[in-house]
């Protein structure tokens, strides 16, 4: 069975998106959402219109491969590194913004793609069965592109 690891991330990512899109009416960016920016080191909005689901969607991923999660480890895994000084100074990092991505998973959790227990969030069976046959669809995808890739996808033989 194909899984999440066995796909690249971009093109998961990207078909989950579209998917959240056209068939998940819970996830849709609010009003504010044309206006905010993703973390404090950026000096404008994000430029694509489907951002929301992108980030919807690499939120979904994330939690599938880690989680459970919490929204301080999601904050860290978004953030960014930051400039501190001149010189020998080290750079450090800084966490992002949390309203994007509490509001996400507030829309993910009504959706119930993602369910909250007491040590953070994961995804339910229902997300993880949806997470999987859009990551078969990616790998079928990618066999039917190059076909030497068949034998990685392929389960071992037993």
């Amino acid at each position: 069975m194909v899984s999440v690891k066995d796909v690249p991330a971009d093109l998961l990512i990207r078909e989950l998106a579209a998917y959240l899109k056209t068939n998940v009416a819970q996830v849709k960016p609010p009003v504010w959402a044309a206006y905010v920016k993703t973390g404090a080191n950026k000096d404008r909005p994000p430029m694509d219109d489907d951002w929301w689901y992108v980030r919807a969607a690499s939120i979904v991923r994330r939690l599938y491969l880690d989680g459970p999660v919490g929204l301080s480890r999601l904050r860290t895994y978004y953030g960014y590194r930051a400039k501190v000084g001149w010189g020998a100074k080290s750079k450090r990092t800084r966490r992002a913004g949390g309203a994007v991505i509490r509001k996400v998973l507030h829309q993910l959790e009504q959706a119930g793609i993602v369910a909250r227990t007491k040590r953070g969030r994961v995804v339910t069976p229902e997300g993880r069965s949806l997470v999987d046959r859009i990551a078969t669809r990616v790998a079928k995808e990618l066999v039917k592109g190059r076909p030497e890739l068949a034998k990685y996808l392929a389960p071992p033989k037993e």
